[in-house]
């Protein structure tokens, strides 16, 4: 199994993105691992919220493929403690062929099209973040999950 970030929108901040890669590499060492950005849409400012999400949406889905289990990052979805989280990578691991996708949508979050394809939702904080600190957030947790997976002592209880 491969796990997919798919994130729309680069990351700007060069801490970020220094942060993002280092535990990319880390997680690596576990699994593949890929973030995918899918562009930003041009011109976006001017354009309503809702049609911004349907353009971002539909970038979205032609980057999935039709056998991907698909996992939103959405403020709605089920909340995992890390050793939980750890549980779901570890079960998914054993029921998802090819690739487990997990999205970061847009500024206003996703269209309909991209509910309706997701398999589910998982929430990192009912916070609100930047998309950045998701990406950062993300990342060290599915490092960390990976370190609880092997009994490695990064993680402490």
């Amino acid at each position: 199994m491969k796990i997919i970030l798919l994130s729309v929108g680069k990351t700007d901040k060069d801490s970020f993105s220094t942060l993002i890669k280092e535990y990319e590499k880390r997680i690596n060492h576990y699994t593949a691992f890929e973030a995918v950005i899918v562009p930003d849409i041009k011109g976006s400012k001017k354009l309503p919220e809702k049609d911004q999400k349907i353009l971002e949406g539909s970038n979205i889905l032609k980057t999935l493929q039709s056998t991907d289990y698909v996992v939103l990052l959405d403020d709605k979805g089920r909340e995992y403690s890390s050793t939980e989280f750890a549980d779901f990578i570890e079960k998914k691991s054993y029921s998802v062929a090819k690739r487990l996708v997990f999205v970061i949508g847009g500024p206003y979050g996703f269209s309909e099209e991209v509910y309706s394809r997701a398999n589910e939702k998982v929430s990192l904080s009912r916070m609100t973040f930047t998309h950045q600190m998701v990406r950062l957030v993300f990342t060290e947790q599915l490092y960390r999950a990976m370190t609880i997976l092997k009994g490695e002592p990064y993680h402490h209880k």
